[in-house]
């Protein structure tokens, strides 16, 4: 039985897509070390991932822009995103197993599965596929806005992306729907750093 586990990245942050993967792993090739990818190193998950596009039957990453999260928000656009991944994939599993709560429409047979991330292999390694790629795209959006320091948060809501954000207000990178991102569209900085100067 050809199982796919499916899982995705980057629905608390406040800019940037959500991206998701599905994996379908080969049994006869074991990958050592899989786990929920928020408890690996940012190394491990790397190499993992390289590992993973090796040694996998199938894998597919797919995304839900900035304008779908907007318009869909951002749970359904997880599962517009989890859908893509799985169309994406090269073969067709027989069942798909989603880390969370709740299945996307698919036209096969799914089973969400709470905290999968650590406990089914195939999710864990769709985890990882997901997490490196967004955190890829975020490097790569750090270099055409490096005010906002995505390199290093992610996109996630911490205090100094918060600043940053207050700073500089939002880019079309930003994700209006969300309240920070919101709050500062609506309530722009009356005067900027250099103002003080």
């Amino acid at each position: 039985m050809l199982l796919c586990g499916v899982d995705e990245a980057g629905r608390g942050p406040l800019c940037g897509p959500v991206v998701a993967a599905a994996v379908i792993l080969d049994p006869a090739k074991p990958i050592e070390g899989l786990a929920d990818s928020k408890k690996l190193s940012e190394k491990r998950r790397q190499r993992l991932a390289v590992e993973i596009r090796e040694k996998a039957l199938a894998w597919s990453v797919a995304e839900a822009s900035v304008a779908e999260i907007d318009r869909i928000n951002i749970l359904h656009a997880s599962m517009l995103a989890m859908q893509r991944a799985v169309a994406g994939l090269s073969q067709r599993p027989d069942k798909v197993l989603v880390d969370g709560n709740r299945c996307p429409q698919l036209d096969l047979p799914c089973e969400a599965i709470v905290k999968g991330d650590a406990l089914v292999a195939e999710i864990s390694a769709a985890s990882i596929l997901a997490k490196t790629v967004r955190d890829e795209l975020l490097v790569e959006l750090d270099k055409r806005y490096p005010q906002y320091g995505l390199a290093g948060h992610k996109g996630y809501p911490t205090a100094a992306h918060l600043a940053a954000l207050r700073a500089h207000g939002a880019c079309e990178i930003y994700r209006q729907s969300f309240a920070p991102v919101r709050d500062v569209i609506s309530n722009p900085p009356l005067w900027t750093e250099d103002d003080l100067r």
